[in-house]
């Protein structure tokens, strides 16, 4: 008020509010000045009169925007620099849509991305911008619900897509430029990351009805989440995601969520996986916590006899093949798929390089080339009569899934195997023509040959340790 003015216009290309107009009325208190403003309502009624100054004031802007018109489909003579170029000055334009928003964008084939992002921290608050999703009734089935309500309701970072069947409409409420209410849409609801804790180290540990702990599993923190419902908490143990969702009402049970993979799993990264869904599944008082402090626990119910039997079968599975590439020093994923066939045969192999004999139901005969030379035992066994015989095999290999494992030195032995073409056998030897013929060996009465290890004591009783499998009978 140095030069004592007689009145002080304050203009703003604004309408204000009630609280900044009584807040500009109250600074003449005292000073003998009149205040008024000059807000936007007069300002566009002064331009209205005066469009000459309005072509002025624009002349500059409007001679960028000419620079850009059309240049989407002029050639790129400058190649990549010019692409850029005309990319940027399109950014510009958008940038100038809104104070408070702009509009990112990128192309991907045949489809333009258009991503929406703040130009200051504040935006939010001075231009907010809201979704309003309406659904249709009976669109959603029960797994989408479920989807709904781990995501929104207890925060767990998944993707959840909402298919155009279920949506009636999505209306975004916001500026002028933005708003539209879209229908036949499909909505992908993505989480955002890094999320909170992302990395922090968490247990799950399992307790008696004395609170002893029986078994534990550590692993790392996915991320902390909270909704509209209740917190959760997402964890990677071994492979193994699980999900704990503890509602905000107390009274209500906690909800946990587990879930695995096996695929491109070796056998002994599938046993800690499977091992850990055996122990949830056989129930109890469990807690989590993550990074030392408690992060939530529960009481799980114990599954069925037939779901845990199943888990068992998988079980085996992996542990057979887990002794078998120990020994045969080879490491290879879990196949997703063997034949029954496989599956025996892979038991019967895990069973003899543990050191144990066993029966192999494939093992019905054994066709031998003869070589020719004559000997007391050779004519023993082609004479008709059961005879003990024991064959050895250097280089015993197991194929499986496309592999060949290495076994080493086997031994396939019976003690009552006679020879089907005995006598022709015999007729070549006694005719010095025995060289090259094959003689077909099979136990009496249909029974099977048994292997083990060479290396197994010689003075041991070989007794046949049965095969276990479920589903499957013993060969005999």
């Amino acid at each position: 008020m140095a030069h004592t003015p007689y009145e002080w216009v304050l203009v703003v290309p604004c309408t204000l509010g009630p609280g900044e107009q009584a807040f500009v009325d109250g600074l003449s208190a005292g000073c003998g000045v009149r205040v008024r403003v000059m807000d936007r309502a007069e300002l566009d009624d002064r331009m209205a009169a005066h469009p000459d100054l309005v072509d002025f004031f624009t002349r500059d802007q409007l001679m960028e925007k000419a620079k850009v018109f059309s240049q989407e489909k002029a050639v790129l003579l400058g190649g990549e620099r010019d692409l850029a170029e005309r990319v940027a000055a399109l950014g510009a334009m958008a940038d100038g849509m809104d104070d408070h928003w702009t509009v990112d964008f990128s192309r991907s084939g045949d489809m333009v991305v258009h991503t929406l992002r703040a130009r200051h921290p504040r935006a939010h608050e001075v231009s907010p911008i809201t979704l309003e999703l309406k659904g249709r009734p009976g669109g959603m089935g029960a797994d989408l619900t479920a989807a709904l309500s781990r995501s929104l309701g207890f925060g767990l970072a998944e993707q959840v897509v909402l298919p155009a069947e279920a949506i009636a409409s999505l209306t975004v409420n916001g500026p002028q430029w933005l708003a539209k209410t879209l229908t036949d849409v499909e909505v992908v609801w993505r989480p955002v990351g890094p999320l909170p804790g992302a990395g922090a180290p968490a247990e799950l540990a399992f307790h008696d009805e004395r609170g002893a702990t029986v078994a534990s599993f550590t692993g790392r923190l996915n991320g902390l989440g909270r909704g509209s419902v209740g917190r959760s908490v997402d964890v990677d143990l071994h492979g193994c995601r699980l999900q704990l969702m503890l509602p905000h009402d107390l009274d209500r049970p906690a909800k946990l969520n587990f879930s695995f993979d096996l695929a491109g799993a070796t056998p002994a990264q599938a046993l800690k996986r499977l091992g850990l869904r055996r122990r949830l599944m056989s129930g109890g008082t469990f807690a989590l916590t993550v990074d030392g402090k408690d992060a939530g626990g529960g009481q799980l119910a114990a599954a069925s006899t037939g779901e845990r039997d199943e888990m068992e079968q998988l079980r085996l599975y992996a542990q057979d093949l887990e002794v078998l590439q120990q020994h045969c020093e080879q490491e290879f994923p879990l196949p997703d798929d063997i034949t029954s066939s496989e599956r025996i045969a892979l038991r019967v192999a895990r069973l003899i390089v543990e050191g144990h004999c066993v029966i192999s139901p494939f093992a019905r005969a054994l066709t031998v080339t003869l070589n020719g030379e004559d000997h007391p035992a050779l004519r023993a066994v082609l004479s008709g009569e059961p005879q003990s015989v024991r064959v050895l095999d250097p280089q015993f290999t197991l194929p499986l899934a496309g592999r060949t494992l290495p076994l080493g030195e086997v031994m396939a032995f019976h003690t009552q195997v006679v020879a089907e073409d005995g006598p022709a056998a015999l007729a070549a030897l006694d005719a010095g023509q025995a060289e090259g013929h094959r003689v077909v060996m099979r136990p009496v009465d249909g029974q099977r040959f048994h292997f083990c290890l060479e290396s197994v004591d010689p003075h041991r009783r070989l007794v046949p340790t049965p095969l276990g499998l479920p589903g499957y009978p013993e060969p005999h």
